[in-house]
């Protein structure tokens, strides 16, 4: 039994090894980057070949180097501990999207005293993140929700280690601020430096991360004037949405495609686009998008005719 037990262990950290092997040269680290502040490069080397498997902090130090989760090496049993920080993220999540800064900012302040959080860089990201948000959308505190935004972000990135989902979701964070702010340029630069990071990434966790920026991005097109760039990317992110059955997004896209032929004057175009978005708002049920873009398509209708 201890010997099956045995064979196994080391069957499993064999394909561990490989899927570091994968991971790296995908993110274009070099096996002593990798190595860089956790082990040698010498170790690393063994550890791909399946000669020998990693110990917990070394394998938890090379799955944050490449930006996944350790579950991406293998299933392990939940804990207690897990559970309620995943259960901590689940709410923030809840309420960022929900727009509710105000319940946001309470769970924020009830895990600033916990020890599980704040002696936790990772964790503690996730609380400056959120934080900042309150800040930005409900203080209107702009520059100090941008420091605490940046200091969150570099609390886990690094040059020589790929970018993390939650670190692509604060640089996009910092992107949709500025595009608020009609800072074009550089709501653009954060934007980009996601999409970059994107094209290394083997598997998005959160895949709405990617509809949110590429429809990010399409806005700020338009707003600049580049509206076949902009259509360009709004059907880069239907596409996406469709293949991974997402349901967020498609109606926003649709609509801004829309939107960009009403700006040329192109309403049978514009309508066609329009009237899609208009239907996904209606299976969601969102009376505002629905009375917004029926007015807008009974008006083009009238100068269509």
């Amino acid at each position: 039994m201890n010997r099956l037990l045995q064979e196994g262990a080391i069957m499993d950290y064999s394909v561990i090894g490989t899927k570091i092997k994968e991971m790296r040269k995908m993110v274009g680290l070099t096996q002593g980057d990798l190595a860089e502040g956790i082990c040698t490069q010498a170790l690393i080397s063994r550890i791909e070949k399946g000669d020998i498997y990693p110990s917990a902090t070394a394998l938890y130090q090379i799955a944050v180097k490449l930006g996944v989760d350790i579950n991406y090496f293998f299933e392990i049993g939940t804990t207690p501990r897990l559970d309620y920080i995943r259960e901590v993220e689940r709410q923030l999540k809840y309420l960022r999207d929900t727009w509710n800064y105000n319940g946001m900012i309470d769970v924020v302040k009830t895990e600033e005293k916990n020890p599980l959080f704040y002696k936790d860089n990772d964790k503690l990201q996730l609380l400056y993140w959120h934080k900042a948000i309150y800040l930005y959308e409900e203080k209107k505190e702009i520059e100090s929700a941008f420091t605490l935004l940046h200091k969150a972000y570099h609390l886990t990135a690094h040059p020589k280690k790929a970018m993390s989902e939650r670190e692509m979701q604060i640089l996009s964070s910092i992107g949709t601020f500025h595009a608020s702010l009609h800072h074009h340029d550089e709501a653009l630069y954060y934007y980009h430096q996601v999409e970059r990071a994107m094209k290394t990434t083997v598997q998005l966790q959160e895949k709405v991360i990617k509809t949110k920026l590429f429809y990010g991005m399409a806005r700020i097109l338009t707003r600049c004037g580049r509206l076949e760039e902009s259509t360009d990317y709004c059907l880069k992110a239907i596409k996406w949405c469709l293949a991974e059955e997402l349901l967020w997004g498609i109606g926003e896209l649709h609509y801004q495609i829309g939107y960009n032929y009403e700006l040329v004057n192109d309403f049978e175009k514009a309508l066609f686009y329009m009237e899609r978005a208009f239907h996904m708002f209606e299976l969601r049920d969102e009376k505002v998008h629905i009375d917004f873009v029926g007015k807008k398509m009974e008006k083009m209708r009238k100068q269509k005719a």
